[in-house]
C-alpha cells in the first residue's frame, strides 16, 4: 500500500508547489522507490481545457487524453512517469460526479452534502491505484484559507485518519519574505499560514520555505518552535537559476531524508543522483548558444508555452548549447515586415493556439523561414499555418485558409485547406464530432499512432517509421490538398495509420523545415530530450556556426 505525501501551500500562490512535488518525486526515485504524482485543483472548471492560456498557462495533455494542469508536465519531466486521467481532478469534476450519482439515485434519496458526499468522492479519487507504487504525492492547488479549497483539505484530513498511523504525512510550502528596509527575513506569514492549516485539523510534518537566500539558523529554530515541526524538517527553497537544479538543491537541504524520517523508514536507501548531476552539468556548462524565436499569440505569459520552453532547453542540453528563447508576438508581423525581427535568429518555432488572432503573422513567419532556409518547427496550429503558406505562395491556392477562422467570423472567406475534423479512429472505435458540440473535452485528445515515410527527414530524426504522439486539436489539414501540395514540393512525411489524417509535413529541399500536428513537447524530459527538439536545436546550432 502506498504511503501518501500531501503537499499544500500558504501565504501566496505560485510558490512552486508543483516543482517541489516533482523534485521530491525524483529524489524518492533516486533512492529506489516508485512514485506517482497527483494534482487536486479547487477551481470549478471541470478541467482547464476551456480556460484561456492567460488564465491558466498551458494545458498539459496525457496519453489517455486528459486535459490537465501544467504541473503534471513538471511531474512527468522530473520523474519520467506518464500521467493518467486519474492523476488530475478539479472541484468541477468532483461536483459533476456527485450530481450525476444523485440524478441516478445512487445516494438512495439522502440529502447531498459536502460532508460526506463531496469529501468521499475526493477520497475515492485519492485511493485509485494506491497498490501500484511506494509513494503517492498529492498536491492541493491554491492556498490554505481559500474557500474553494476547504473540501479538499477536509478530505485529506479524513483520508489520513482512515489510514493506518504513519501512512500519510503533510508538507506545507510557504513564503519567507525579506524586508529590505529592515534587513530581516520574516517568519510571521508562515506562522499564520501554519496556524490556519492547524485550525482545519492538519499539522505539517515538513515545512518548505521559499526565500531569496539561505535561512539563518535563528529563523529555522523560530519556525520549528512556533510551527511545531522538527528543526531538520524546515527546508529552505531558495531561488534557483534553473528548475533542474531543484532535486540536488532539495537533497542538500535534506528534504528526502526528512520525508523518510517522517515515515520512520530507516535505514534509508542511499540516493543515486548521477542522472541529475549530469543534467545540472549540461545546464551550467554549455559550449555555445543559439537564439530561437517563438512566434506566438500568448507571448505575454510564458507559462502558456511552458512545455515548449522546457523541451527547447532539453534540446540544448543534448547539443551542449544554451538556448536563448525570444518571445515574438505574431500580430506584429501583420503590421510590419518580419525580416528585421527574424534575421537575427538561428531558428523559428511557431506553436499551437486557437482562433484567428495572430495567424497571418504566423503565416509570414513560416514564409520567412522557408524562403531564407532558417530551421522551422511548426507545432499544431504552427503546422497548419505552414501548410496554408505553402498553399497560397507555392501551390497557387490564393484563398487558402482554415475553416476555424470562418467559423469564428461567421462568414466564408477562405478555401479550407484546414477543416473541422468530423471523424477519426480512436483505438477500435470511430469518433464523430460536429461544430455544434460542447467545447470541453471534444477535441482529438491524447496519444495517436502515426506512420512516417521511409527516407524522410522525420523518419531519420526518430530512427523509426512508427511513432505515437499526443494531440490536442479539432481542426486538421485536409488530405484532399495533399497531391497539389506535394506537386509543389511539400512532403506529407507522416500520416495516421488509415492514411486519412496528415500528421507531419516537411520541405525536403530545406535544411530543416518540419510541421507536426501533434505536441512533441509534452513528451520531452531533461534526461531524455524529444528527438524533434534535439534535432531542431542541432540544426539551429549549425546555423549559428558553432560547429
Amino acid at each position: 500500500m502506498a504511503r501518501y505525501i500531501f503537499i499544500t501551500g500558504g501565504v501566496v500562490s505560485s510558490l512552486g508547489k508543483g516543482l517541489a512535488s516533482a523534485a521530491l518525486g525524483a529524489l524518492l526515485q533516486a533512492r529506489g522507490f516508485s512514485v506517482r504524482l497527483r494534482k487536486l485543483d479547487p477551481y470549478l472548471n471541470v478541467d482547464p481545457g476551456t480556460m484561456s492560456p492567460f488564465e491558466h498557462g498551458e494545458v498539459f495533455v496525457t496519453d489517455d487524453g486528459a486535459e490537465t494542469d501544467l504541473d503534471l508536465g513538471h511531474y512527468e519531466r522530473f520523474t519520467g512517469v506518464s500521467a493518467r486521467k486519474t492523476d488530475s481532478i478539479s472541484s468541477g469534476r468532483i461536483y459533476t460526479n456527485v450530481l450525476e450519482k444523485e440524478r441516478r439515485g445512487d445516494y438512495l434519496g439522502k440529502t447531498i452534502q459536502v460532508i460526506p458526499h463531496v469529501t468521499n468522492e475526493i477520497k475515492d479519487f485519492l485511493s485509485i491505484g494506491d497498490d501500484e507504487v511506494d509513494f503517492m504525492l498529492c498536491e492541493i492547488g491554491g492556498t490554505v484559507g481559500d474557500i474553494e479549497g476547504l473540501p479538499f483539505f477536509e478530505a485529506i484530513r479524513q483520508f489520513a485518519q482512515d489510514k493506518p498511523r504513519g501512512q500519510c504525512i503533510f508538507m506545507h510550502l510557504t513564503l519567507l519574505p525579506y524586508i529590505k528596509a529592515s534587513g530581516e527575513l520574516k517568519t510571521k506569514p508562515t506562522q499564520h499560514s501554519v496556524k490556519e492549516l492547524r485550525s482545519i485539523g492538519l499539522a505539517p510534518d515538513i515545512l518548505v520555505c521559499r526565500s531569496e537566500g539561505p535561512i539563518p539558523q535563528k529563523e529555522r529554530e523560530k519556525l520549528a518552535l512556533f510551527c511545531n515541526v522538527r528543526p531538520d524538517a524546515v527546508i529552505a527553497a531558495q531561488d534557483l537559476s534553473s528548475i533542474y537544479d531543484a532535486p540536488l538543491a532539495y537533497h542538500r537541504e535534506g528534504m528526502d531524508q526528512a520525508v523518510l524520517d517522517a515515515f520512520q523508514i530507516t535505514p534509508a536507501p542511499r540516493p543515486n543522483l548521477a542522472k541529475w548531476e549530469d543534467v545540472s552539468e549540461r545546464i551550467h556548462n554549455p559550449e555555445g548558444e543559439v537564439n530561437v524565436a517563438i512566434v506566438g499569440k500568448y507571448t505575454q505569459l510564458e507559462d502558456a508555452y511552458k512545455s515548449i520552453a522546457e523541451a527547447l532547453t532539453h534540446g540544448g542540453m543534448a547539443n551542449r548549447v544554451r538556448v536563448n528563447l525570444n518571445w515574438v508576438d505574431a500580430e506584429l508581423f501583420e503590421r510590419e515586415d518580419p525580416a528585421p525581427y527574424l534575421e537575427k535568429y538561428d531558428a523559428i518555432l511557431v506553436p499551437g493556439g486557437f482562433g484567428e488572432r495572430g495567424t497571418e503573422g504566423k503565416i509570414k513567419a513560416a514564409q520567412y523561414a522557408r524562403e531564407h532556409k532558417i530551421p522551422y518547427l511548426g507545432i499544431c496550429l504552427g503546422m497548419q499555418m505552414a501548410v496554408i503558406e505553402a498553399a497560397r505562395n507555392v501551390a497557387g491556392v490564393a484563398k487558402a485558409g482554415s475553416e476555424e477562422f470562418d467559423h469564428e467570423k461567421g462568414e466564408k472567406r477562405f478555401e479550407p485547406v484546414v477543416y473541422h475534423l468530423k471523424e477519426w479512429v480512436q483505438g477500435n472505435q470511430r469518433v464523430n464530432r460536429s461544430v455544434a458540440d460542447d467545447k470541453g473535452g471534444t477535441m482529438r485528445l491524447g496519444a495517436y499512432d502515426a506512420v512516417l515515410t521511409e527516407g524522410s527527414r522525420v523518419a531519420s530524426v526518430y530512427g523509426t517509421q512508427a511513432i505515437d504522439e499526443r494531440h490536442r486539436h479539432r481542426y486538421e489539414v485536409d488530405v484532399k490538398y495533399r497531391k497539389a501540395l506535394e506537386q509543389s514540393g511539400l512532403c506529407f512525411s507522416g500520416m495516421s495509420p488509415d492514411g486519412r489524417l496528415p500528421e507531419i509535413v516537411e520541405w525536403p529541399d530545406h535544411p530543416w523545415f518540419i510541421g507536426v500536428q501533434f505536441h512533441p513537447e509534452l513528451k520531452s524530459k531533461p534526461f531524455a530530450p524529444h528527438p524533434l527538439f534535439r534535432d531542431f536545436v542541432r540544426a539551429a546550432k549549425e546555423v549559428s556556426r558553432l560547429v
